[in-house]
């Protein structure tokens, strides 16, 4: 029979030998986020700073990544402890925080003998930054549900530039009790963290996040292409209309590096079909219509021929005017 969550439970965890919460001190200390033993799995552009942040905060965080000079350059930098697999670092730990690739990176870390769930103590929370598919979150939350465990699915957005000066956005799926617990620590780099509903609602929010991004990307290249064409100053163009209905973030923060042909910022495209193809995938399961995400993530494809893999996303601009150009 499963081992329901504990966090789910109404009442206080009391002491014992497997119990996190020694006294009322330290529960009032985990509750305001203070304090607490805390894992990071997945140390990439987002996950390095994220870790340092809770590092910062005080937390006594271990961090796993799969290259390990990563995991040890990270622990030098910010007196935390490196763990060589994802099991090591999850025992013990009140929070397992992850930010990995994809849905097998995801699966690599959270299973198996070396695996993070297998490691973890009945009541500690596994919180996934990831973005994966719905489908994986649901597989993930069940196995750690049969364990005793908490799972929140917080996909985030924001980016590079949000992790590093811990400002992300969090959308998180999962039991409001596993929430509460992980919102304090989560907080250490985010601006604005908000459940969203049950297991896989995170994600399924990052989704439509994402599908919103795929049209706005496109809208803009093709504005400020058709004003390159028309002979107008892009620039002198975005100053007059960003402060009306056109204005939106990417416009205010990726026009100039799009009028000066330069794709180093941000997320990159071969993360973006990433994302859109699991956003199509699971627009197939729920009957959405997403004509327009299906043509940005065609036009993403063609991105990717012309070895733009690794440019940010603006770069569609880029293809407009190898088209035209």
């Amino acid at each position: 029979m499963p081992v329901p969550c504990l966090c789910a439970r109404p009442v206080r965890l009391t002491v014992a030998s497997n119990s996190f919460v020694k006294d009322k001190a330290k529960q009032a200390q985990l509750r305001e986020g203070k304090m607490a033993k805390v894992a990071f799995l997945g140390l990439g552009v987002m996950g390095y700073p994220m870790a340092g942040h809770l590092a910062k905060a005080g937390h006594e965080v271990t961090v796993y990544n799969r290259t390990a000079a990563k995991a040890e350059k990270w622990a030098s930098e910010h007196g935390g402890r490196a763990a060589a697999t994802p099991a090591e670092a999850a025992r013990g730990a009140e929070l397992v925080m992850a930010c990995v690739g994809n849905d097998d990176d995801l699966r690599g870390i959270c299973l198996g003998d070396d695996g993070a769930l297998g490691a973890m103590e009945p009541g500690a929370v596994f919180v996934d930054h990831t973005t994966v598919s719905a489908e994986v979150t649901r597989e993930l939350s069940a196995v750690a549900e049969k364990a005793g465990l908490c799972f929140v699915d917080a996909p985030v957005s924001g980016g590079q530039a949000g992790a590093e000066n811990g400002a992300l956005v969090v959308m998180c799926g999962g039991d409001q009790a596993a929430f509460d617990r992980a919102e304090p620590v989560i907080d250490a780099y985010a601006k604005l963290c908000r459940r969203m509903g049950d297991s896989g609602a995170g994600q399924l929010t990052k989704m439509v996040n994402q599908i919103c991004i795929a049209g706005l990307v496109q809208g803009l290249s093709e504005g400020l292409h058709f004003a390159q064409k028309a002979g107008l100053d892009g620039r002198a163009v975005v100053d007059v209309i960003a402060g009306g209905a056109a204005g939106s973030w990417q416009m205010a923060n990726r026009y100039e590096t799009m009028l000066d042909d330069k794709f180093e910022h941000g997320f990159a495209v071969d993360w973006m079909r990433k994302d859109l193809g699991i956003c199509l995938d699971e627009a197939d399961n729920n009957g959405a219509s997403l004509p327009v995400t299906a043509l940005v993530d065609q036009f993403y494809k063609d991105v990717q021929k012309m070895g733009g893999g690794r440019w940010d996303t603006s770069s569609l601009i880029r293809r407009l005017n190898g088209i035209d150009g």
